[in-house]
């Protein structure tokens, strides 16, 4: 039987072929090509993941790059804030914003070759961030790293494909109560601690808040919301994430390009590509806060998963700007502020 390389490099003779997508056609992970060699030298490192972040500030300028089945995040930066806890890391400097949840990473692998980068991996080995030199970058201080967390005889990732996970069950909801206590949110990040209370995924709870807290948009609007926030100048924070990692853009948005299945944003130190077919519902979602309402544009996939949100720019403490909530009155084509009922 061909070895995974061989079966690779017969994939190749038909032309380039991303490494993700040369994954699912084989029936393998994309861990298992990386670890394989198949795109350049790989090192295993150590799964220390709070100590590896630690010494991410070492490397100087790097692009990280988050993505998930329909949106790819890249951004331009360095680490300067970097801590960690019980079952998360978190990043906070000014350019490299992210939300890291170590559990479910299992493998990690620096390659060489023309573009250098540090690669993370699920227990599925899929990939979950990922982390590239530029020309910015330390070199010195990228080789030290790699060098201090090289692991030659880590764990080899899993060669075949997990099966799809099931989308969760919904359950009933207490409709009332959750419209209540959605109504009572004094942080957006406590709207994570509401959907567990209730047991509700986030498509169900939107479905069920009413139209003046989740109103349901036509999937266009995640473009037009790039499109006006782009024309009209104003910083938006997009999220985009997976399972194990969210990436965060704080900033505005210039450069916007379609491509076949793709909408992109190419600016200098941001890059957003979403595929359009992907996006299966968007919504106006409004969060009350102890600032104010918050207002994002919410996408998810067919599924129910999220794939990115886009938030006007603003730090905990602020109201919500007013030329943020002037894009998606203009995109929901609904005024603000909403009246919302009791």
């Amino acid at each position: 039987m061909p070895s995974l390389n061989e079966r690779y490099a017969d994939l190749m003779q038909a032309g380039p072929v991303r490494v993700r997508d040369a994954a699912q056609r084989l029936n393998t992970t994309e861990a298992a090509l990386v670890a394989a060699g198949v795109t350049g030298p790989a090192t295993p490192l150590k799964p220390e993941w709070g100590a590896l972040f630690a010494a991410m500030p070492r490397l100087g300028g790097i692009m990280c790059l988050t993505r998930n089945e329909h949106a790819v995040h890249e951004r331009h930066g360095r680490f300067v804030d970097v801590s960690s806890g019980p079952g998360h890391i978190l990043v906070l400097g000014p350019d490299i914003d992210l939300r890291l949840f170590p559990g479910r990473w299992a493998h990690a692998y620096a390659l060489g070759g023309d573009r250098p980068s540090i690669q993370i991996f699920d227990k599925d080995g899929n990939a979950v961030h990922k982390v590239f030199a530029t020309g910015e970058t330390d070199t010195a201080g990228w080789d030290a790293v790699i060098a201090e967390f090289a692991a030659p005889a880590a764990a080899l990732p899993p060669m075949t494909a997990a099966e799809p996970a099931a989308p969760a069950t919904e359950t009933p909801v207490d409709q009332a109560k959750l419209r209540e206590e959605w109504k009572a949110l004094q942080d957006t990040h406590d709207f994570i601690t509401l959907l567990r209370r209730h047991k509700a995924s986030r498509r169900q709870a939107f479905r069920l808040a009413g139209e003046d807290l989740a109103l349901r948009l036509p999937s266009a609007a995640a473009v037009a919301t790039l499109q006006r926030a782009a024309s009209a100048e104003v910083p938006i924070m997009v999220f985009v994430g997976n399972r194990g990692a969210i990436q965060i853009h704080t900033g505005p948005v210039a450069r916007l390009r379609a491509t076949p299945g793709w909408f992109n944003v190419l600016d200098p130190a941001f890059n957003l590509h979403l595929r359009e077919a992907g996006v299966a519902e968007a919504w106006r979602v409004v969060k009350p806060t102890a600032d104010g309402d918050v207002t994002s544009i919410e996408l998810l996939d067919a599924t129910g998963e999220t794939i990115a949100m886009m938030f006007g720019a603003r730090k905990p403490g602020q109201p919500e700007r007013e030329d943020w909530r002037a894009v998606v009155a203009d995109v929901s084509g609904t005024p603000w502020p909403a009246e919302r009922a009791a």
